[in-house]
C-alpha cells in the first residue's frame, strides 16, 4: 500500500489538467510603467482520486506552468504548458492509460478592470501502454475576457473564452465556449477557503451523430500558504466531455485531491 501511494505521488509530479489559467493582475495592483521580461511564473502539481465505477478512471494527476513572457504595461504575452496523466486499475493498481498535452499562447490588452486577449490553443491526447496509431488533436483560435477584484480578505476572478477550431484530427469539435470563476476568502494570514466553478460548451460538426456537448466542474476546499508554495485540499464534482479520447460520450464523477501551487491569486479553471 505504501509503495502504491509513493508511486501515485511520483506520477503526480509528471502530470497536469487542462485548467491552467492564472488570474490576471487584480485591480489593487498597478500595471508596470515599463516593459518587463519574464515578470511572472506560476506552477501547480495536483492529484485527485476519481470516484468512478469505471476502471479506466481512478486517478487524475496533473502538472502545469503558466508564465508571462513579457509585460508591456498595457498588456502581456503569456504561455501555458500543461500535461495530464489519467490512471486506472485495469492491469495494475496504478495503471497510466492516458497522457494529454495542452499548449497555449496569448497576447492581451488591459482596459481598466478588464483584460482582453487573443489566444491560440492546442490540445493533443495520447494513450499509454495501449495501441493507438492515429492522432487525436485540435487547434483553436479565439478570444478571452477576464477580470479580477480584491475587496479586503476576498478575491474574485473570472474569465470567458470563445474559440473556433482551426484544425482537428479524429474529433468532431467545431467551437468552444469555456468560462470559469474562482473565489478565495482569507481566514488567517496563511489560511484561506476557496471555491471554483467552470462551464464548457463544445460545438460539434454532426459527423458522430450527437449535438452540442456541455461539461462543468465545481470545486471547494482549503488552502495553506507556506513560505515558497501553497497546499490546497479539495473536493469536486465534474462532468467531463469525452474523458476517453477514442470514445465520444461524457462522464460524471466526484473527486478529492490535493494541489501544490505557486503563491498568488486563485487559479481560474
Amino acid at each position: 500500500m505504501t509503495r502504491g501511494i509513493l508511486l501515485a505521488l511520483a506520477l503526480a509530479v509528471g502530470a497536469a489538467p487542462v485548467d491552467a489559467q492564472t488570474a490576471p493582475r487584480p485591480q489593487s495592483e498597478a500595471s508596470p510603467s515599463a516593459v518587463e521580461v519574464l515578470p511572472r511564473f506560476d506552477f501547480y502539481v495536483s492529484m485527485e482520486h476519481l470516484f468512478s465505477e469505471e476502471k479506466r478512471f481512478v486517478w487524475d494527476a496533473n502538472f502545469g506552468a503558466d508564465l508571462d513572457i513579457v509585460d508591456y504595461g498595457r498588456g502581456r504575452a503569456a504561455f501555458v504548458a500543461n500535461y495530464q496523466t489519467i490512471l486506472g486499475s485495469e492491469f495494475r493498481a496504478f495503471d497510466p492509460n492516458q497522457g494529454n498535452y495542452l499548449l497555449e499562447g496569448s497576447v492581451s490588452v488591459r482596459a481598466d478592470a478588464f483584460e482582453l486577449a487573443g489566444v491560440f490553443h492546442h490540445e493533443s491526447r495520447h494513450l499509454s501502454d495501449r495501441p493507438k496509431r492515429h492522432p487525436v488533436d485540435w487547434n483553436m483560435v479565439g478570444g478571452r475576457l477576464r477580470s479580477g477584484i480584491v475587496r479586503g480578505s476576498t478575491e474574485l476572478h473570472a474569465r470567458v473564452d470563445v474559440r473556433g477550431v482551426a484544425q482537428n484530427t479524429y474529433v468532431d469539435y467545431r467551437w468552444e465556449v469555456d468560462a470559469g470563476v474562482a473565489a478565495r476568502v482569507a481566514l488567517r494570514p496563511r489560511l484561506a477557503v476557496g471555491a471554483t466553478g467552470g462551464l464548457r460548451l463544445l460545438g460539434v460538426d454532426g459527423s458522430r451523430d450527437r449535438g452540442t456537448q456541455h461539461g462543468y466542474r465545481g470545486e471547494g476546499g482549503v488552502r495553506v500558504d507556506g513560505r515558497g508554495a501553497a497546499l490546497e485540499l479539495f473536493i469536486a464534482v465534474e462532468r467531463r466531455i469525452d474523458p476517453y479520447q477514442l470514445e465520444f460520450s461524457p462522464a460524471t464523477w466526484m473527486t478529492a485531491g490535493f494541489r501544490v501551487s505557486s503563491l498568488g491569486a486563485p487559479r481560474v479553471p
